[in-house]
């Protein structure tokens, strides 16, 4: 496809990034500890972890690996949510050569096993509050060596009293027994006094199992590599190099770290600007949430469309200054039209939409960051991005026809980990990645999804894009959450289905159908409308359309 999209470029953002600044993530950190060594890299619950730290800490824990036989290409698990920890053991990890492999805390142990039987993972690194799942799954996978460590282990005296809270009042850490586990302490300490030989890692090498399809099917991990994340962090910080300061920004860090959003964008691609990152590792709080934002001077926050309606519906999150705000950064799930535009009415700040995959480190597009009104747009393909809109048949559909999004470029994995087959489905002949979403490309090069291909509903033979509907019942006053799924209908094949968080408890189904009918052609507008009191959601708040079909599927109580 021809690049059309570079005429809407930005002024001064090259169409190539050009050969690489680092050949490790390891390498990237070392020139981000020593540019910035006295800044503060991380910040959690007030405690601040420097630059200078970082380096420090991580080694210690890539020099515990060596001293226990674990060397390149081994894969080391983390399962923990947005805490000191977790940047000291990933770049510790890969520093040390290995693969990291990452956990969602809230996994059941199924879906933890599988992902270790699957990984191979030998070390396992775990927050106490989780290690009862990992002692339920250890005889059964490869681990054998698990670290535990505590909420508070890294933030000093204040640590003694977030354990009491955590242990002892809140009661979140259920009993569990590991014989041969050891505190991360410890480990760290075992590292420092045997110190850390940096092995050869380069750009080919593996840095992340990143496991996904998980609400779809079997997860599968896709296999990322140095070069696929260090190039995805080049071309998004091409992307905002003119709008951010190196050493000089805040950055919000509400999603987890565990993800692939928040670990490149946040954690890696800021990481290299000097910036600080400002850990939150409970985002479903939003009271304390808001009440963290107002105690610092936040410069970018990044999230999904879920988190910025709920910040948006606390009655403090208006009264935050924002005068510093410079980037407010969606993706994940599509950013809903109201949302945006009530973003920007409260914080002056546009929030600019994005797109990306797991598979694709994970972005690939991005809206130029001086636009003052949400389009709907997922913007523009980075640099060194190719985009292609095809048919079923693999052919490149003409003009602004809508196709799947396929995606080449040198963020893109080279595939799932031990899944041949898949990796084969998954890809074009001629090496593009299937997305999965359905999509178009206007004249002027901008990139616009339509919904996710499995997620289409067929009423009467015609398209109905989940997306669509969603926007729409959002846009009633009285909505605060809304999931649109196809249900089957004698007459239509299938027929709308809409589950709604009501903001107004009076709100009525009859009032919503009117509302769409207003604003939807007739296949379009819901038949059947379901309250709820929340929305199935992913750990980073992506609403879970298949559950909610399952569930209609099973009969499940309305």
């Amino acid at each position: 496809m021809e690049k059309i999209w570079l005429k809407s470029y930005p002024e001064g953002i090259p169409a190539e990034i050009g050969p690489l600044a680092e050949s490790s993530l390891g390498e990237l950190m070392d020139k981000a500890c020593r540019r910035h060594a006295d800044q503060t890299a991380y910040l959690s619950m007030g405690i601040g972890l420097s630059y200078a730290e970082l380096e420090r800490q991580s080694a210690a824990f890539a020099g515990w690996l060596q001293s226990i036989g674990i060397g390149k290409g081994a894969r080391v698990a983390l399962m923990m949510p947005n805490l000191l920890q977790y940047p000291v053991c990933m770049f510790g990890a890969l520093r040390a050569g290995c693969v990291v492999v990452n956990c969602n805390p809230l996994y059941t142990p199924r879906e933890l096993e599988h992902q270790m039987r699957d990984s191979g993972a030998e070390v396992m690194v775990v927050v106490e509050n989780f290690a009862h799942t990992v002692e339920q799954i250890l005889p059964r996978t490869s681990l054998r060596h698990v670290v535990v460590t505590s909420m508070g282990e890294m933030l000093g005296p204040k640590g003694l009293l977030v354990n009491l809270l955590v242990r002892h009042v809140r009661k979140l850490v259920p009993p569990w027994r590991i014989p041969a586990a050891i505190r991360l302490g410890a480990a760290l300490a075992t590292g420092r006094r045997n110190g850390f030989r940096a092995p050869s890692v380069g750009l080919d090498d593996l840095a992340f199992l990143q496991y996904t399809g998980g609400t779809t099917g079997v997860a599968k991990g896709a296999m990322l590599s140095h070069g696929n994340i260090i190039a995805n962090v080049t071309q998004a910080g091409l992307w905002i190099s003119k709008s951010v300061n190196e050493g000089g920004e805040w950055v919000v860090t509400a999603l987890p770290l565990y993800h692939i959003f928040a670990l490149t964008a946040n954690c890696l691609m800021f990481m290299r600007l000097g910036a600080t990152n400002l850990l939150i590792a409970d985002p479903r709080n939003i009271p304390g949430l808001v009440k963290e934002l107002g105690r610092h001077p936040f410069s970018i926050i990044t999230g999904v469309n879920t988190l910025f309606n709920a910040l948006l519906h606390d009655e403090h999150f208006a009264t935050l200054d924002f005068s510093r705000l410079k980037v407010t950064l969606g993706g994940g799930m599509a950013v809903q039209k109201p949302v945006a535009d009530r973003w920007h009415e409260v914080t002056g700040k546009p929030l600019i939409q994005a797109y990306g995959l797991t598979e694709t480190s994970p972005a690939v597009t991005i809206n130029p960051l001086y636009i003052d009104a949400f389009t709907g747009s997922i913007g523009l393909p980075l640099p060194s991005t190719e985009i292609s809109i095809r048919n079923d048949a693999g052919d490149e559909v003409a003009g602004t026809l809508p196709g799947e999004l396929c995606v080449r470029g040198p963020q893109v994995t080279r595939g799932y980990w031990q899944r041949a087959d898949e990796t084969t489905a998954v890809f074009h002949a001629d090496g593009f990645l299937r997305t999965g979403d359905i999509g178009y490309i206007d004249d002027q090069g901008f990139i616009f999804l339509v919904d996710r291909k499995k997620d289409m509903i067929l009423v009467s033979g015609f398209n109905v894009y989940p997306n669509e509907v969603e926007e729409v019942v959002a846009g009633h006053p009285g909505v605060r959450e809304v999931a649109a799924i196809g249900v089957p209908d004698e007459r239509s094949g299938e027929a709308v289905k809409i589950f709604v968080v009501r903001n107004d408890p009076s709100l009525t189904a009859e009032a919503l159908i009117a509302h769409c009918r207003t604003q939807l052609t007739s296949y379009k507008v819901p038949r059947h409308v379901e309250f709820r009191d929340d929305l199935p959601k992913s750990n980073v708040g992506k609403v879970l359309r298949r559950e909610l079909r399952d569930a209609t599927a099973a009969g499940a109580p309305r």
